[in-house]
C-alpha cells in the first residue's frame, strides 16, 4: 500500500526539471571551441596539430568525469553542481584572460590544463542533471533524456547567438560568457535540483498529466530552436534588434516555470477528488524496468548444502536488463559493443565540431558561426525527437533503442561523404546532418545504458561511456584531422600552417564515414542482443496499462 506524490513533491520534481533545463542550456560550452579557436591559434602561434591538441585537452577533461560519476553515488546533487560551476569559472576564466590579452599567453602545457578544467566542469553539471532527473522520471527516460540533451545541443547556439547579438562575435567576450553564466545558473540550480523520493503508486490522471508536461517542454524547446535558427540567418541585425532578441530568448527559457506551478495546483485538485482506497484508479510504478526488482531478488538462489548444516547462498551473474555493479558492466560484451559504437558516432562528430573553424576557412567561409549554430540547433532536433520517438516505439512495438543509433550512423556516413565532395552548399547540409546524428547518439545512448545495466551505479556508467568524448577527440580530431590537415597545408605552394581547398579534409571525411559504417553494424548487433530486454519492457508496460484500465472500470 502506498500513497501518491503530494502536490509539493510533484511540483518540486518538475521545478527540478526546469532548473535542469536551464543548467543544460548553458552546459554545452565544451562544444563552442570553434568560436574562439582562431584567436588562440594566432595569439599562441600554433600549428593545426597544436590547436587540435588543445581541443583534445578540453575533451580529456571529460575523462575525469569518472570522478563526477563516483561522487554522484556519495554526495548530494548541490555539491556536484557547485564543484562543476567553480571549475568552469576557473577554466574558462583563464582562457578569457589570455584571449582578452589581460595576461600574456601561458605556456602551452598550462593552457592544456585550463582547457581540461573547462571540459571537466561540464561532466559534473551533466552528471548531476541526468542522474537526478532520470531517477525522478524513471518511467519516461527517453523523453527526459531527449529534453535535457536537446537543451545541451541548443546551448552552443544560445551562447553563439548571444555573443553575436551583444558583443559582435568578440571571442574574448564569448569566453567571459562561458565562465560567468554557467557559474551563476548552477548556483541558482543548487536550490531546486534534487532527487525526489519515489512514489509507490501513480494514478492514471497523474500519468496523463505528466505526458502533457513533457509535451509542453518539447514545444518550448522547439520554439527556442526555431527562434535561434531564425536569428542565425538574420543579416547584420542592429543593436536594438539584438537586444530585443536576447530579452525574448530569456523569456522563452523562463516559460517552463509555469509547469511546476500548474502541477502544484493540479495536484491539490487530484488529492481532493481521489478515492480513499490506495488501490482504486491507481497502478504501481516500478522504479526500474518493470519487474526488475523481483528479478534482482531472484538473483540470490539458495542451494542447500551439507556444509556444517548451513545454506550456501549462490549469486548468479545478472543478465542484461538487471542491475549491474561496475565490474559486472565492464565484463559485459553488450557494454563494449555500446561503447565502441558510441565512439564511432560521437568521436567523429566531435572532430567536425572542433575543426569547424578550419573546415569553414578551407572551403572559403570567413565566418563559421552559422555552421556552429546549425550543428547545435539540428543536434537539438536529433536529441529531442529521438528521445520521445524511441520511447513511443518501445511502448507500441518493443523496438530496441539501439536501432535508432544504427540509423543515425548510416545518415552520418552520408553526411561525411557530402562534406568530402566539397560541393557548393555541402557544408550547410553536412553541418545539419552531423548535428542531427550526433544528437541522436547522445539522446539514445543515455537511457539505453540505464535500461541495460540499471540505475544504481548509473552516474559512473554514464561517465565511463563519456570517456568516448576525449578518446574520440584524440583519435579523430587530434590525430586524424590534425595530422592530415597539416600534411595538406605543407604540401601547398609556399607551405605554412593554413590549408585552403576541398582537399584539406577530404581524406578525413572519408575515413570517418568508414568508422560510421562500423558503428552501424555494431548497433544492429546490439539491437539483436537486447531485443528480449525491450520485449520485457513492452510487455510490462502493456500489462500495467491493462491493469489500470480494468481497475478504473
Amino acid at each position: 500500500m502506498g500513497t501518491s506524490f503530494s502536490p509539493v513533491s510533484t511540483a518540486s520534481k518538475w521545478l527540478g526539471l526546469v532548473a535542469a533545463v536551464w543548467i543544460q542550456s548553458i552546459s554545452g560550452n565544451n562544444y563552442t571551441f570553434s568560436n574562439y579557436s582562431d584567436a588562440l591559434k594566432s595569439l599562441m602561434h600554433l600549428t593545426q596539430v597544436e590547436l587540435n591538441s588543445l581541443s583534445v585537452a578540453k575533451d580529456v577533461g571529460k575523462a575525469f568525469g569518472l570522478l563526477a560519476g563516483l561522487a554522484s553515488d556519495r554526495f548530494p546533487t548541490w555539491a556536484i553542481l557547485l564543484i562543476g560551476s567553480v571549475e568552469g569559472l576557473i577554466g574558462y576564466g583563464v582562457q578569457w584572460l589570455v584571449v582578452s590579452q589581460r595576461i600574456q599567453p601561458l605556456p602551452y602545457w598550462q593552457m592544456c590544463v585550463f582547457l581540461c578544467f573547462g571540459g571537466n566542469s561540464t561532466t559534473w553539471m551533466n552528471t548531476a542533471v541526468l542522474v537526478t532527473c532520470i531517477r525522478n522520471f524513471r518511467s519516461n527516460r527517453g523523453p527526459v533524456s531527449g529534453i535535457l540533451k536537446g537543451f545541451v545541443g541548443l546551448s552552443t547556439a544560445i551562447f553563439t547567438n548571444l555573443c553575436s547579438a551583444l558583443f559582435a562575435d568578440d571571442p574574448a567576450s564569448f569566453l567571459l560568457m562561458l565562465s560567468i553564466i554557467p557559474f551563476v545558473v548552477c548556483l541558482a540550480g543548487i536550490f531546486f535540483l534534487r532527487e525526489v523520493p519515489l512514489s509507490k503508486s501513480t494514478s492514471d490522471a497523474e500519468e496523463k498529466e505528466e505526458s502533457k508536461y513533457f509535451g509542453v517542454f518539447n514545444a518550448v524547446a522547439v520554439v527556442v530552436a526555431v527562434y535561434l535558427l531564425a536569428f542565425g540567418f538574420m543579416p547584420n541585425p542592429n543593436n536594438l534588434v539584438s537586444q530585443v532578441f536576447a530579452v525574448v530568448l530569456l523569456v522563452l527559457l523562463a516559460l517552463p516555470l509555469g509547469i511546476p506551478v500548474h502541477a502544484y495546483f493540479k495536484g491539490l485538485n487530484l488529492d481532493r477528488f481521489k478515492p480513499g482506497s490506495d488501490i482504486e484508479g491507481q497502478r504501481v510504478n516500478e522504479p526500474l524496468i518493470e519487474s526488475q526488482d523481483k528479478e534482482n531478488e531472484a538473483a540470490l538462489v539458495e542451494a542447500e548444502a551439507e556444509a556444517e548444516g548451513e545454506a550456501v547462498i549462490v549469486k548468479r551473474a545478472p543478465v542484461i536488463g538487471e542491475e549491474h555493479t561496475i565490474l559486472e558492466v565492464l565484463r559485459s560484451v553488450d557494454f563494449w559493443i555500446l561503447f565502441v559504437s558510441f565512439l564511432c558516432g560521437v568521436g567523429t562528430g566531435l572532430a567536425v565540431m572542433n575543426n569547424m573553424g578550419q573546415i569553414g576557412l578551407a572551403l572559403g567561409y570567413t565566418d563559421v558561426s552559422l555552421f556552429v549554430s546549425l550543428t547545435s540547433i539540428w543536434g537539438f532536433f536529433g536529441r529531442i525527437v529521438s528521445g520521445s520517438v524511441s520511447e513511443l516505439f518501445i511502448k507500441k512495438a518493443a523496438t530496441p533503442r539501439p536501432l535508432w543509433n544504427a540509423a543515425s550512423q548510416i545518415l552520418m556516413a552520408v553526411g561525411y561523404i557530402l562534406m568530402a565532395m566539397a560541393m557548393p552548399g555541402s557544408l550547410y547540409i553536412g553541418s545539419i546532418v552531423v548535428g542531427i546524428c550526433y544528437g541522436v547518439r547522445l539522446a539514445i545512448t543515455v537511457p539505453t545504458a540505464s535500461e541495460l545495466f540499471g540505475l544504481k551505479y548509473y552516474g559512473l556508467i554514464y561517465n565511463i561511456l563519456i570517456l568516448n568524448l576525449p578518446l574520440g577527440s584524440f583519435l579523430f580530431s587530434g590525430l586524424l584531422a590534425g595530422l592530415l590537415y597539416d600534411m595538406e597545408a605543407t604540401a601547398t605552394e609556399g607551405g605554412g600552417n593554413t590549408c585552403v581547398g576541398g582537399h584539406c579534409y577530404r581524406l578525413v571525411f572519408i575515413i570517418m564515414s568508414g568508422a560510421c559504417v562500423v558503428g552501424f553494424f555494431l548497433d544492429i548487433l546490439l539491437s539483436i542482443r537486447t531485443k528480449n530486454v525491450y520485449n520485457k519492457i513492452y510487455m510490462s508496460k502493456k500489462s500495467k496499462k491493462s491493469l489500470g484500465t480494468s481497475s478504473s472500470q
